[in-house]
């Protein structure tokens, strides 16, 4: 499948600055989340021993990843359930289209999946005739804007109360005199969605965990909706990246430790769902999940990019990413964005498809503070890094002038001849003893700084001079 290059971050970034609600939006839901999660981790005395062992399972589920598929695969089909491959996102998209129209259904309820997200999985369905519809009430409120996720765990963090209730007057609740109060907004949702539940025939989900020794899959969440398209509908297509399995029951306890506190704050999540295959007579009587490549395998083969696949989509370094908390989600391009989407999505695409996200986030190590895996992003984003350079064309003006420098480094004679024409030109570009602009490809350094003036000696004339003096 051809690959598109994703706008380059510098100039998304720009018109997300200039969106003054918006970073009142992220400013105030980023703190408060930050907070509640400091406050519930600061509970637990064994922290980072829980943070060591997610750390841990997770390393030793890459190493043994061909293995723990296999038994994967192997649990849910003993367990009534069929298992599907799929190489790409347009192998994922043909499968679960084939199974929808395989019911006769034309329509399908989802459990909130940034999988399906990234596999541009509604629009997929579209082309086919079929009609995906979000149940997770932020995924709803974002389709019926038309617009994409900006948050992985609150996905229209972007949105105040206001816009919400307007875009719920024009939508779902037309002619209703709504209000902001977040319970009549619920409620207007709520009323929407029951008769989707009770009518659909098939449901797509994704999954946070799958254990490779029973073949159950969890889903965990805080509104419930998602047990409703779990339960409800009688065909169930779960789509989950190779990445996301769990060796044993026991590895689950340790995450269900992890992902609420570094997610939402909380102790324990709301709804945690867990199901095995297909019990007859009870639930979905037909059960189908989708394993999906879409570029793992070469992030696996990377050794220092494969921790990226630790990650548990908790959020919580975008809620402590100052690029984020100005920018918001939309910035980055992809479904997963922040720190976590700077490291992600270039190892998903190939960096030169997303050439500017390593460059997206900083290198403070607020991130890998926060990471309750351990993945250290900032290596990961150094590491990426080195390999835009190494891609760059011959003819890069940035490379260019890297081989220039280069050359002159390496010879005292031109570095010092290259001082003198500095001195000299230096004055075009001078105004109150610094540097304060450059031109063309080097205008970036000076962009939100200011550079110190060449001295009129070097240290090398100053030694030249002084050995002279004591001679003389």
């Amino acid at each position: 499948m051809v690959r598109k290059a994703l706008p380059l971050f510098p100039e998304t970034a720009k018109t997300a600055l200039s969106n003054t609600q918006l970073r009142r939006n992220l400013s105030k839901a980023t703190t408060t989340i930050r907070a509640k999660r400091a406050a519930v981790v600061g509970e637990l005395p064994d922290w980072e021993d829980l943070r060591d062992a997610g750390s841990g399972i997770k390393a030793r589920v890459m190493r043994h990843l061909d293995e723990y598929l296999l038994q994967l695969e192997s649990a849910v089909s003993h367990a009534g359930g069929q298992v599907h491959w799929a190489r790409d996102a347009a192998e994922a998209n043909r499968i679960i289209s084939s199974i929808v129209q395989a019911t006769g259904a034309n329509r399908v309820v989802k459990v909130k999946s940034l999988t399906t997200d990234e596999i541009h999985l509604n629009d997929a369905l579209a082309r086919a005739g079929i009609r995906a519809l979000e149940t997770d009430l932020a995924e709803l409120i974002i389709q019926l804007a038309g617009e994409t996720s900006s948050h992985i765990l609150v996905p229209a963090i972007h949105k105040n109360r206001a816009e919400i209730r307007d875009l719920f007057r024009r939508t779902i609740a037309r002619g209703e005199d709504l209000s902001d109060d977040p319970r009549q907004l619920a409620a207007a949702a709520r009323i929407y969605l029951r008769e989707q539940f009770l009518t659909a025939g098939v449901a797509v989900s994704g999954a946070n965990f799958a254990i490779a020794e029973t073949g159950t899959i969890c889903v965990v969440e805080s509104e419930g909706n998602g047990r409703m398209c779990l339960t409800l509908p009688q065909t169930l297509i779960t789509v989950m990246g190779i990445e996301k399995i769990l060796p044993t029951f026991g590895d689950l306890a340790v995450f269900l430790q992890l992902l609420p506190r570094s997610s939402t704050g909380e102790r324990m999540n709301p709804y945690t769902s867990l199901w095995t295959g297909v019990t007859p007579g009870d639930g979905p009587q037909a059960y189908h999940l989708v394993l999906l490549d879409n570029g793992r395998t070469n992030v696996l083969a990377d050794e220092v990019g494969r921790q990226t696949l630790h990650c548990i989509r908790c959020s919580a370094c975008l809620n402590s990413c100052p690029v984020y908390a100005r920018t918001g989600g939309h910035a980055y391009g992809s479904v997963y964005p922040g720190p976590i989407g700077a490291i992600l999505t270039p190892q998903l695409m190939g960096v030169k498809h997303a050439k500017t996200l390593p460059y997206a986030s900083t290198l403070c190590g607020a991130c890998y503070e926060v990471c309750p895996v351990k993945i250290h992003i900032p290596e990961v984003l150094l590491h990426l890094r080195g390999e835009v350079t190494q891609q760059a064309s011959p003819l890069n003006p940035e490379a260019l002038a890297m081989r220039e420098l280069a050359r002159i480094f390496v010879s005292p004679e031109r570095y010092e001849r290259a001082q003198r024409l500095a001195r000299h030109g230096q004055r075009f570009f001078m105004h109150g003893g610094v540097i304060d602009h450059l031109p063309g490809i080097f205008s970036g350094w000076t962009t939100a700084r200011d550079l110190a003036s060449v001295p009129k000696q070097s240290f090398r004339d100053w030694w030249r001079a002084r050995q002279k003096g004591r001679q003389s």
